[in-house]
């Protein structure tokens, strides 16, 4: 059975299923790498994990904006028997908030350098200058998107746990097949 890149009615296929499973990864480490890089000791290596950080944040708004314009182009695999009408109204709710989260927290880090009065340039894995974003620097503005971005950290990790705990209740508890069609690609005969 060969796999397919598109989603069917019933599966995920290899492109979804890459960018899911790599903005998950991305999102909490950028989680881990951020709650690191404001308690080191050492400021050269808090400076170069705060590029790290930027970069990786850059990469996330990217891959999300593609998985956005995948999904919208594509088919999205109806929900099994098992989901009950209160979760089928919640689900593409809590996708929604996952995805304005993952836009959301990266564009409130770049609001954040941008507004910086440091004025330190970001380079996306040393490649580039990333410009700033047309927004006036000030402390009560850095202020005001580092507490943003804090809020909207914590909030987003809170929703991926919820989205995790969802996917292992269907997995062990209702035994159907809403993780692993996000495992298993779509074959091509689907």
């Amino acid at each position: 059975m060969r796999s397919s890149i598109t989603n069917t009615s019933t599966r995920y296929g290899w492109a979804m299923i890459i960018l899911h499973w790599l903005i998950g990864i991305i999102f909490i480490g950028q989680f881990v790498l951020g709650f690191v890089m404001m308690r080191i000791e050492s400021q050269r290596t808090s400076f170069e994990l705060i590029q790290l950080h930027k970069s990786f944040g850059f990469l996330l708004l990217g891959l999300i904006i593609l998985r956005i314009a995948w999904r919208l182009g594509n088919a999205v695999p109806a929900l099994p028997p098992s989901v009950g009408t209160l979760e089928r109204k919640a689900a593409p709710l809590a996708h929604f908030a996952l995805y304005a989260f993952q836009v959301a927290l990266p564009l409130s880090g770049w609001a954040l350098v941008s507004v910086s009065t440091l004025e330190i340039p970001t380079m996306p894995f040393n490649q580039f200058v990333m410009p700033n974003l047309p927004l006036t620097e000030s402390d009560a503005a850095e202020s005001f998107w580092l507490a943003t971005h804090w809020y909207l950290a914590y909030a987003g990790i809170a929703l991926v746990a919820l989205h995790t705990a969802a996917a292992l209740r269907h997995h062990f508890l209702l035994r159907d097949s809403v993780l692993t069609r996000m495992i298993t690609p779509s074959s091509a005969r689907e």
